[in-house]
């Protein structure tokens, strides 16, 4: 297959093949984990996030970390029938000659799944009720806790993660993760809310500005599904 992506009027030709993983998802097999579709079109956050950043990374990247994570515990019944939580909450567990993939991968799927649930068309304001109060409460306000995500997102050092979760003393907090890992996999806190920082993120509409992608991003986060994150990590 071949798609082309465009970057200030210059196009980049990229060619796919798909995996014997991904045919096999294709032709009706079952899998141990699956690539949910997205909850809405893929031009549906336009124009914050383009259409086309949406079908790389959401049917190539995120896709890809579903495939590799099957090809990893492809055989062990143990690790396919485990829900991908449990999963990566007992890294030390898998068997050490896939344990990266499965972290990686693994984390990659996870991430990406909650990541999608947490954004909408007609989107963006302002948290309200007790989600609200409490960040006002933690961070000063709630302009003083995006501008501190901001930072953490910024402050990632390449390919990552910011987080908002609650933490073991159940406490908000603001912490950051590298590559595909999260706060599930060392148990720091219970994810409420999660930006994507690496490149595929943003590349095609804001190239190397971060910050712009990042200040854009509030403007499709669902502050619904957030508050739902919030209620759930308290209880």
């Amino acid at each position: 297959m071949m798609g082309l992506a465009l970057v200030r009027g210059m196009a980049f030709c990229y060619s796919y093949r798909p995996d014997k993983a991904e045919l096999n998802n294709e032709l009706g097999m079952i899998m141990a984990y699956e690539l949910a579709p997205l909850p809405y079109s893929k031009d549906a956050l336009e124009p914050h996030i383009d259409a086309a950043t949406m079908e790389i990374h959401h049917g190539k990247h995120h896709a890809a970390y579903v495939a590799n994570l099957n090809k990893a515990v492809a055989g062990n019944a143990a690790l396919e029938n485990k829900p991908l939580d449990q999963l990566l909450a007992s890294l030390s567990t898998v068997p050490d000659n896939i344990r990266t993939a499965v972290r990686n991968n693994g984390g990659g799927h996870w991430n990406h799944t909650f990541f999608w649930k947490l954004m909408g068309p007609k989107a963006g304001g302002a948290p309200t009720g007790a989600l609200a109060e409490d960040l006002t409460a933690t961070f000063g306000s709630v302009a003083g806790f995006q501008e501190k995500l901001e930072a953490a997102g910024l402050g990632r050092f390449g390919s990552g993660w910011a987080w908002l979760v609650v933490n073991r003393s159940s406490k908000l907090e603001i912490i950051s993760t590298p590559n595909q890992d999260n706060p599930i996999m060392d148990g720091s806190g219970l994810p409420v809310l999660g930006v994507d920082v690496w490149e595929h993120a943003y590349y095609l509409k804001y190239q190397n500005r971060r910050a712009d992608y990042l200040k854009a991003w509030w403007n499709v986060v669902d502050w619904s599904a957030v508050a739902a994150n919030y209620a759930a990590a308290k209880k």
